[in-house]
């Protein structure tokens, strides 16, 4: 199968991680391979890139795109929160840069019939790998109506999240919802024709984001994950993160604030109590965006919000 994506911000990314020749990086994402193939390219012939993904289709791509670079590449089919244990594996203690590309594939929405799209007639399962649960059938046939709203606002930022929610306890009390195209009619059902008529996206598009998010505990992990990177960089290591909605986008910008401030003492203390040290030097104070020429080329890389940091 061909596995169709097109790289975002391809060449600022690499520029902000500062590849270099023989040193260690770390792709968390590896998707279509494009950031990943770069950086090969640039770190050739004595480098190693640790390439990570949790969806299988994205292993087998990796494993044809990477080919020509396979003695300095080592995948790993997981989820970038253990890349410390990755490492530990590997015998190595930290590395010179780590990316991460928190969007979704063009692959995964259009030809992996998981049921990502709601445009497309597929099994409701949203995982992106394939071997975790729960599947989103599951979760929309067993959650409470409150939890389902909560997992509309929250993670979908939907404002009509109760209507949405008490519509798809209705239809699930008379038989299974277990397609997208179905989902996709419950939520169009449960919002108001006029409402409809002025959204300038499709209905059920923030509702399809938080079951995915919800199902592959995305916030979570990338939360655990932003915990503790730092100590996962070698001095002016680097981490650039390429994040496409608000709540990832949040995530990394306050703890990265937090990292670059250090002291975290109330500002009325004479003096710091606290010995937390500045670690990390902000490269992007103002989040970059693709530009007009990309997504002229690329629309879906319109939301596209990267953020750069360096170790000290």
């Amino acid at each position: 199968m061909l596995y169709q994506h097109i790289t975002v911000m391809l060449r600022e990314t690499v520029d902000y991680l500062n590849c270099k020749p023989g040193k260690i990086y770390v792709d968390g994402t590896l998707g279509g391979s494009g950031h990943a193939k770069a950086i090969c390219e640039e770190i050739a012939p004595e480098g190693l890139l640790i390439g990570i993904d949790q969806d299988s289709d994205s292993i087998r791509n990796a494993e044809k795109v990477l080919k020509p670079y396979e003695s300095i590449v080592r995948i790993f089919h997981d989820n970038f929160v253990n890349l410390p244990l990755i490492l530990r594996q590997l015998n190595i203690s930290a590395v010179d840069g780590i990316l991460l590309d928190l969007g979704i594939s063009f692959h995964q929405i259009e030809s992996s019939g998981r049921g990502f799209s709601f445009n497309k007639d597929e099994p409701l399962d949203m995982r992106m790998n394939a071997a975790s649960s729960p599947t989103a059938e599951e979760l929309i046939n067993s959650v409470s109506e409150e939890g389902l709203r909560y997992i509309f606002k929250i993670y979908g930022e939907e404002h009509r999240a109760r209507q949405i929610a008490r519509r798809i306890i209705q239809v699930r009390d008379q038989k299974k919802i277990s397609s997208s195209k179905q989902l996709a009619q419950i939520v169009c059902d449960a919002i108001p024709k006029r409402a409809r008529v002025h959204q300038r996206i499709h209905p059920a598009t923030r509702v399809f984001m938080a079951l995915r998010i919800a199902v592959n505990k995305e916030l979570e992990r990338l939360e655990a994950f932003m915990e503790n990177v730092v100590d996962l960089l070698n001095p002016k290591g680097r981490l650039c993160v390429l994040a496409f909605h608000s709540l990832e986008d949040r995530i990394v910008k306050q703890r990265v604030k937090i990292l670059e401030k250090g002291c975290i003492c109330p500002p009325d203390f004479p003096k710091c109590v606290c010995n937390k040290k500045k670690v990390i030097r902000i490269l992007t104070p103002k989040v970059l965006r693709p530009t007009k020429e990309e997504i002229a080329v690329n629309p879906r890389a319109r939301s596209t919000r990267l953020r750069a940091i360096e170790k000290l």
